[in-house]
């Protein structure tokens, strides 16, 4: 399911991807955001760079959905992040709640909630994301964003 209609994302080979596995907790998410900080740049993207905050928001927002709504014992979410020279980065967060499918059409903020404002963000920083049915029981939520 993708949400957005894509923008010119180059496409080139990934030469830098690191995965981690995390605990399905407050702790797990923020180390989700400063590991993908850290790595990028270990790989030439400067931090406080657009590109490197925009991956540190959106990896916060991913993992902190993973956390939340599908949190507890066992219930850990992997973190994937991979980038190429001159191409933008892909940021992969998997869970185990297959069952709990993002929102389907057009996301429009509501000043009614109290929370729910994060795949908002994720929608205007990411050129794609979406998210795909993995098996029974795991899904991989996903953002791409370009070098700019």
């Amino acid at each position: 399911m993708e949400t957005k209609s894509p923008r010119a994302v180059p496409v080139g080979p990934v030469t830098n991807s690191f995965a981690v596995q995390l605990s399905s907790t407050r702790r797990g998410a923020r180390l989700a955001r400063l590991f993908t900080v850290q790595h990028l740049a270990e790989w030439g993207v400067p931090y406080g760079s657009g590109l490197s905050e925009s991956a540190g928001l959106v990896t916060a927002e991913l993992a902190t959905n993973a956390v939340r709504h599908c949190g507890g014992t066992g219930r850990d979410f992997r973190l994937r992040v991979s980038a190429g020279p001159g191409a933008g980065v892909r940021i992969e967060v998997t869970d185990a709640c297959a069952d709990r499918p993002l929102p389907s059409g057009p996301l429009t903020p509501s000043v009614d909630l109290t929370s729910g404002h994060g795949l908002l963000l994720v929608d205007a920083l990411a050129a794609r994301w979406g998210s795909t049915h993995n098996d029974a029981v795991t899904k991989t939520v996903w953002a791409e964003l370009g070098p700019g």
